[in-house]
């Protein structure tokens, strides 16, 4: 794809803002996705809002290849909204580091927190390859505020503890969340003083899962939710995630610190898992008895891209799900009933 945009590319990237302007709020202090690129017409490209400050992913193998269309489209973006202050532009395969992280090409200070839903949330727009925050689970955070009342709350592969989060303020009674780096882990505290809820030792976990949901097993630990929201692979001397050949085992490693009919929101975002596959293993598991599907949450239209901007698909079909990122609430049945 060349460096510079053509009257077509253009007209398609207008009607891309134009389909997202309800949700670009005056305050200018929400989360967004402005183009998701492989559906929406540019390959290896995707451009998120975060409060004022635009984030350019290149996401090409060979991320030179791309820079010219990166600077294109921040002058693109510029143009059209006037108000963003700082533009980041992350290079996912390059062989620098702070390429990886980002570079700063305009302005000078990025967004460190954003909104939604009422709630403040903390960033680090450099903290990896990705951004601090995912957009894609926007619906599920709505649905813990909804749901998370007078609950306990584990929260497994938190990351930046979005979701723990969205569990704390809708009155959770307990929310515990983990990850296996300890720089997430302090970006979810600081969305937690952000909100005005104390910080303690025991809420805040890190280690590995395998490690951490064994020790709770140990102790007999039950919760009414667990979040298992892990990446597609990762392999520690305690155990493997992979989420196209055993997503089963993961959902089996936490069912026993589920209460009865407690629930499991379990997220699978392998990209060539499809939907189809990813329910035919839930529908084996839902034959044991203990097991329910509840609901599918859907991903934000803003991230899948919108009927009039799609012109391209995923690899491998994600329906019934709307998008590659398959978001399930499974209810637990324990045969002992025993709750949390």
């Amino acid at each position: 794809m060349s460096g510079s945009l053509s009257t077509q590319q253009l007209i398609h990237l207008a009607l891309c803002i134009k389909k997202r302007e309800p949700l670009l709020h005056a305050e200018h202090q929400a989360a967004l996705r402005l183009l998701n690129g492989y559906y929406e017409g540019f390959p290896d490209i995707q451009v998120d809002l975060f409060g004022k400050t635009l984030v350019i992913y290149n996401n090409a193998r060979r991320p030179d290849d791309f820079s010219d269309l990166s600077y294109s489209l921040q002058a693109f973006y510029l143009n059209k909204m006037t108000w963003i202050t700082a533009v980041l532009v992350k290079s996912r395969y390059a062989a620098d580091e702070i390429d990886r992280q980002g570079q700063l090409t305009f302005g000078t200070e990025l967004d460190e927190e954003i909104m939604e839903h009422g709630l403040r949330y903390a960033l680090n727009l450099r903290i990896n390859q990705d951004a601090s925050f995912y957009v894609d689970t926007r619906n599920l955070r709505k649905w813990l505020l909804e749901n998370a009342a007078n609950k306990t709350v584990l929260n497994t592969f938190a990351y930046t503890g979005s979701l723990g989060l969205a569990a704390k303020i809708s009155a959770a009674k307990r929310v515990v969340q983990t990850d296996v780096n300890q720089r997430f882990l302090w970006l979810a505290k600081q969305s937690f003083r952000l909100n005005q809820f104390a910080v303690s030792p025991a809420g805040f976990l890190s280690g590995d899962f395998f490690k951490i949901v064994q020790r709770f097993r140990n102790a007999n630990a039950l919760f009414d939710f667990v979040i298992l929201d892990p990446p597609f692979f990762s392999q520690t001397g305690a155990g493997r995630v992979d989420l196209v050949h055993e997503f089963t085992r993961l959902v089996n490693k936490v069912r026993p610190i589920i209460g009865h009919e407690g629930r499991l929101i379990a997220i699978n975002n392998a990209l060539f898992a499809s939907g189809k596959e990813v329910l035919q293993q839930v529908d084996k598991l839902c034959e044991t008895g203990y097991v329910q599907l509840e609901q599918l949450i859907p991903v934000p239209e803003d991230v899948t891209g919108y009927p009039e901007t799609i012109v391209d698909h995923p690899p491998v079909d994600p329906a019934p799900f709307n998008h590659p990122t398959k978001i399930m609430i499974l209810k637990i049945l324990r045969k002992d009933q025993r709750t949390a």
